[in-house]
């Protein structure tokens, strides 16, 4: 017997979900790592002291991670509440007019290919099991029993912001005087070498160009910042 070929693609609401989590993760880990090794690379072009290295490294990090975390979820609660208004007045125009609102459905359904007796009988069908959740879904493109939850997206990227900012924060500081600028800035390469590939892999995506952006903006900002601090450094700010 010949087995049917499988394959992992995903669909629907997983994928929507998977892709804002990704988005959420992927975005605050860079970030973390980007924005730190700036600020600790460009206060290492002015001066050599641990402790100020150490002071600007943690402020960028705990500045930077309540910032994704506020940002976050004033997005994705403005996101929520878009869809629970919709869904509200998708209610209200189902309970006042249910039969313009079942030919809505239909000719939606029919937009999409079905031919229009089908499309018609497929209207019916949906709406007699529940015809909020079918507009929900084919109208307006939101699952109602999976929508966006601020606190989560707010969590995801304080701790991703967190776990990124931490590299080029201990890279900078741990090494000796000597060593420490090439340590960070080949540990933050490698470290958004990977983030690239992760992203791009969990999003079906080409894992080249990921990684070219990520390590290409990151070596950018190093060394516009290394550059501004070693200015200010030898000005003797």
């Amino acid at each position: 017997m010949t087995e049917a070929p499988a394959h992992d693609e995903a669909h629907g609401g997983g994928l929507g979900s998977r892709l804002n989590w990704l988005r959420a993760a992927v975005l605050g880990a860079n970030d973390g790592v980007v924005s730190t090794a700036g600020l600790v690379v460009g206060v290492a072009g002015a001066t050599e002291s641990q402790a100020a290295l150490l002071t600007a490294g943690l402020a960028g990090l705990l500045a930077g991670s309540m910032s994704m975390a506020a940002g976050e979820y004033v997005s994705v609660s403005t996101q929520r509440d878009s869809e629970k208004a919709a869904l509200a007045q998708e209610k209200r125009e189902l309970r006042e007019e249910p039969e313009a609102e079942l030919a809505e459905l239909t000719g939606l359904l029919a937009a999409r290919g079905l031919s229009p007796n089908v499309a018609r009988e497929a209207a019916e069908q949906l709406t007699a099991r529940d015809a909020l959740r079918a507009h929900a879904r084919v109208e307006l493109g939101i699952d109602p029993d999976a929508l966006t939850n601020p606190w989560h997206a707010a969590a995801a990227s304080f701790l991703a912001f967190t776990v990124g900012a931490l590299l080029p924060l201990l890279a900078i500081v741990l090494p000796p005087a000597s060593a420490r600028l090439w340590v960070t800035v080949v540990s933050v390469l490698a470290a958004l070498a990977f983030t690239g590939w992760w992203s791009a892999r969990l999003g079906s995506a080409p894992t080249g160009p990921a990684i070219l952006r990520n390590v290409a903006g990151g070596a950018l900002a190093m060394a516009v910042t290394y550059a501004a601090g070693s200015l200010l450094g030898a000005a003797g700010v």
